[in-house]
């Protein structure tokens, strides 16, 4: 009864609710720390960070929604710019702007899966 339960909460978390997407938002930041603030997509746009990195000086970070939001990456000699997007509530998180999904949930839903396992087997 118990492994259903984990299982169906699970399965739950995963579930999209419906609401807008929220990305962190900045603008010419040198810091991550200075980009947490949350702000509300409109239906059609993708969270988006754009880093741009000078070789060994700084980071120019910049956060939020984009409707036309391409991945791409170019490389300067002086350094390069990363530009990437993703779709769930968010995942612009950090500056290195890779983060492509929920991982907490993921981690939550394998963890249920594991521990069902090794409940039952034990």
């Amino acid at each position: 009864m118990k492994a259903c339960f984990f299982l169906l909460l699970g399965a739950v978390l995963c579930l999209d609710s419906g609401s807008s997407l929220k990305c962190y938002s900045c603008s010419s930041q040198l810091s991550n720390a200075n980009c947490q603030k949350a702000v509300e997509c409109t239906e059609k746009e993708l969270c988006k960070t754009d880093v741009i990195r000078i070789v060994g000086l700084f980071n120019i970070i910049n956060k939020g929604c984009d409707a036309s939001c391409v991945s791409s990456y170019q490389d300067f000699n002086v350094g390069n710019r990363n530009v990437s997007c993703c779709s769930t509530n968010l995942c612009n998180v950090n500056s290195a702007g890779s983060v492509r999904g929920s991982y907490g949930v993921a981690a939550g839903v394998a963890g249920t899966v594991l521990w069902t396992f090794l409940h039952n087997k034990l």
